[in-house]
């Protein structure tokens, strides 16, 4: 409209201004002045031609102004669209914190209307627990020249019971020109999802802390990235010591072929898993069972390795005691076989031995005393087998008395034999010494196996003492040793001069298969079993002092109403020609007990097995006075032939024969009923007592 104006008036101009210079013209004919007159019409037409491209300039700046202002609006247009629909919530409020304005998503949050916050104070929607951090925040904004600040509150919704926490960030507005704070924006918004997963990254993070597997995360530089608890307490290394370090330098310090192929392993396959030994912080070595993931990064690319490691070191340990429980279970069922075989083997010799003075009583002394030396010697092997026998379970060793001057002597036979020759033994017993409870054969051995041992710690040579005396123990002496007990005893000390036990050794050389030669040199397995001394009511005491020497001191109990058995030279009962049923699958056996039977006046017969026993009883019930039968036959096994005579005949006498059970393991098993047990190999005059007490 101005610009129309503005044409009108130019246009109106040029016509005044024609008007205005022919008038002019009649002038200057009239009065001479025409030339001045032109000259002034002329600077006017320029004039008005300069206001006229004034005019068109107004008219583009104008233009230019329409379009700018459709811009602007359309601007603004789009800021505000922004402004409402942003995901989160934004307002405008004065300094004093009334709002002004409010976008959509901060109405959703308060769950009202937009016009609703228009002109309500902000604090309004605050939690009452957290007015006065509000009101503090603001008032550092307004007094303080802070321009933004980010802060958590708790917000209501409009009804006032349902709130959440809020991440609000606040700026203040300032006039530039006037130097003055004249409102504030805020932006806020919920934060709920954000501090659930925050708590369920720390309770993972906790339970990542409580397991006991050590849990460590590693870039694929090698370098610890995350360090559980776990880990700390199976390697021994803080968190903060390990994070940064080499994993391998750090635990594997020596490469070992399952390590090397782990890496390309995960890189290819993105797990693996497998045994690892490890080194700890103190130096110890162990074993783990590791399980290695490869992780990605947002991109799909691999980024670090997570590995979680058990420590299995306990669970190898019993595996490996385990395995030895079952080769010592697979011995024992080998050494039950030979220890049967030899009681089968030695019976008959011992037998015969005894037998030949008696059928030939013409022998001449060398006779007598080759057939003495033959039954000495089965004796001894009769104990190589009992030794045998112990290895097995169901073997009990029968204590008895124990001469210590006679079992020093065996020792001191035995122990020249074996010994170097640079290795000197002397032997010194008191003369009050006499006898002990025990085992004879155990003894033996637990004192052979101490000075082989003794002597394996002097290679260069020396001097072993072995003595015995009486001795009483008192209270005082009790306190200082737990399995002492207030009494004599007999002390059997064996010193050396080697070079010393140190106390780790002490401590386990009385444990199964100790023995203190190297790996490389066999093993003279020690075996001196403290359980065998603690069962005869004594105890063991080690003394060393490292570069002088060792004692090792024996304490056996011993009792002045202990007596050594009466040699009986009475006669061996014989028979009245009654009828004895033999059974034994060895021959030798049969022929044997049946000729010592014969000699003694009883009538024989003989049953190879627990089938031809029951035939030979059923056809000769009523003449049998006894059954001597064998526990361990073919066909049928002595348990079930006992158990069908038993049957057939409850009043049946019979007495068992084994070289692997004894008694008291018969008697707590299924086998009820029989009136004596002999163990084999076992001696004419055991054979004749027995069968004539249960007879009679």
């Amino acid at each position: 409209m101005i610009q129309d104006n503005l044409e009108q008036a130019i246009a109106g101009a040029h016509r005044r201004l024609e008007n205005l210079s022919a008038r002019a013209e009649k002038i200057a004919e009239q009065e001479g002045s025409r030339e001045l007159l032109q000259e002034a019409i002329a600077e006017i037409s320029i004039s008005l031609e300069e206001l006229h491209v004034f005019a068109e300039e107004l008219t583009q700046q104008t233009q230019e102004l329409i379009t700018t202002r459709h811009l602007v609006e359309a601007e603004r247009q789009s800021y505000q669209d922004l402004f409402n629909f942003a995901p989160d919530g934004y307002l405008v409020t004065d300094i004093a914190g009334v709002i002004q304005e409010a976008n959509y998503a901060a109405a959703k949050l308060f769950n009202v209307r937009q016009s609703y916050l228009i002109g309500k104070p902000l604090s309004v929607f605050i939690h009452q627990t957290e007015l006065v951090k509000f009101r503090s925040s603001i008032g550092k904004l307004q007094q303080q020249p802070e321009q933004k600040s980010t802060e958590e509150f708790r917000i209501f919704h409009n009804d006032g019971k349902i709130d959440f926490p809020a991440e609000m960030t606040v700026a203040v507005i300032e006039d530039k020109f006037k130097q003055k704070k004249t409102g504030l924006r805020w932006l806020f918004r919920d934060i709920s999802d954000r501090l659930q997963a925050q708590q369920k990254i720390r309770q993972q993070a906790a339970l990542l802390d409580i397991t006991t597997d050590a849990i460590l995360v590693r870039d694929l530089q090698n370098q610890i990235l995350y360090w559980n608890q776990g880990a700390e307490k199976i390697y021994g290394w803080r968190a903060g010591e390990a994070i940064g370090n080499n994993t391998w330098e750090l635990l594997s310090p020596e490469a070992s072929p399952q390590l090397t192929a782990a890496l390309p392993t995960v890189l290819k396959n993105g797990s693996w898993f497998g045994e690892l030994r490890q080194l700890t912080r103190n130096g110890k070595q162990i074993i783990i069972n590791s399980r290695w993931t490869l992780m990605y990064d947002a991109a799909g690319a691999p980024q670090s390795i997570m590995s979680v490691d058990t420590d299995i070191t306990e669970k190898k340990q019993l595996e490996i005691q385990f395995q030895r429980t079952q080769r010592l279970e697979s011995l024992g069922t080998l050494t039950s076989a030979i220890a049967h075989d030899l009681n089968n083997i030695l019976s008959p010799m011992i037998t015969v031995a005894q037998l030949l003075p008696l059928k030939h009583p013409q022998l001449n002394e060398s006779s007598l005393e080759m057939l003495k030396l033959l039954e000495t010697n089965t004796k001894r092997g009769t104990d190589l087998a009992q030794q045998i026998q112990s290895f097995t379970s169901n073997f009990q060793v029968q204590n008895s008395i124990v001469s210590v001057p006679h079992l020093m002597k065996n020792v001191e036979q035995t122990i020249k034999n074996i010994l170097p020759k640079s290795i000197e033994i002397n032997i010194n017993l008191s003369s009050d010494i006499e006898l002990v409870q025990g085992n004879q054969t155990q003894l033996h051995e637990i004192l052979i196996k101490l000075l082989v041992n003794t002597s394996d710690a002097m290679p260069q040579g020396g001097k072993i003492d072995i003595s015995g005396t009486q001795v009483l123990i008192d209270q005082n002496f009790t306190k200082n040793h737990v399995n002492a007990k207030i009494g004599n005893y007999v002390l059997i000390t064996v010193s050396d001069t080697r070079v010393g036990i140190t106390p780790e050794i002490i401590d386990t050389m009385f444990t199964p298969f100790f023995t203190p030669k190297k790996q490389s040199q066999g093993t003279s397995n020690l075996g001196l079993s403290i359980d065998i001394i603690h069962s005869y009511g004594g105890f063991v005491d080690v003394s060393s002092q490292v570069g002088v020497g060792s004692q090792v001191k024996i304490y056996l109990p011993s009792d002045e109403s202990i007596t050594a058995p009466i040699v009986d030279q009475v006669k061996l009962p014989t028979g009245n020609g009654e009828l004895i049923l033999v059974v034994d699958n060895e021959v030798a056996i049969t022929q044997i007990t049946k000729t010592t039977l014969e000699i003694h006046n009883y009538k024989v017969l003989i049953a190879q097995n627990g089938i031809e026993a029951l035939t030979l009883y059923t056809l000769h019930q009523q003449e049998i006075s006894l059954v001597l039968m064998d526990m361990m036959m073919s066909s049928m096994s002595g348990v079930t032939a006992i158990r069908t005579l038993q049957i057939m005949n409850p009043q049946v006498k019979i007495i068992a024969m084994s070289g692997l059970a004894s008694a008291e393991a018969l008697a707590q098993g299924t086998v009820t009923g029989i009136q004596r047990f002999l163990a084999k190999p076992f001696t004419a005059d055991e054979l004749l007592n027995s069968i004539h007490q249960v007879i009679s």
